[in-house]
């Protein structure tokens, strides 16, 4: 794992379209089924990333920030696909989560409003399972109660196989 310092450390670049902040622009490349390819405006990139919204939520009347998935790529460092999914509320402190796919669960840890795998072994096991997968549940609790997130997978190949050769 690569922890959630890189994703962290780059919240301010992670917009959903072509949205400036500061010098810094995040262009988004291509939408694949649900996923979508945003880049920055670096040469080489910096960084990239694929993201998706989720088709369904439990509650669906929590009060939060929008929730995306998020598969980031850092090619000055090598890193290839960090998974990571902002649940937009504060996560309850020490609550594990997890990421579903079929029958395999894959255990999450959070940062504020932030999940993250909790393993790198795993992380990898989880973007193999996303590329097999038709859907994606996560899970974690807030102070209110569990909070479930329901991804497509439809596009998430593609999308992972276009990161690549775009950012590498």
């Amino acid at each position: 794992m690569h922890g959630p310092r890189r994703f962290l450390a780059a919240l301010p670049f992670f917009v959903v379209a072509s949205a400036s902040l500061g010098a810094e622009t995040m262009t988004r490349v291509d939408t694949y089924g649900d996923w979508m390819l945003l880049t920055d405006s670096e040469t080489p990139h910096l960084f990239c990333f694929v993201t998706s919204q989720p088709k369904s939520s439990t509650p669906n009347n929590a009060q939060r920030e929008a929730p995306r998935a998020y598969i980031s790529a850092w090619p000055k460092d090598g890193i290839r696909g960090e998974v990571s999914f902002r649940m937009g509320f504060k996560i309850k402190k020490s609550a594990q989560g997890t990421a579903s796919i079929g029958a395999g669960g894959f255990k999450l840890f959070g940062s504020n409003d932030r999940a993250f795998v909790s393993d790198s072994t795993q992380e990898l096991k989880l973007i193999e399972a996303m590329r097999k997968g038709s859907s994606m549940t996560v899970a974690i609790a807030s102070d209110h109660g569990t909070v479930t997130d329901t991804y497509s997978l439809a596009g998430v190949g593609v999308a992972l196989q276009k990161l690549q050769e775009t950012c590498f």
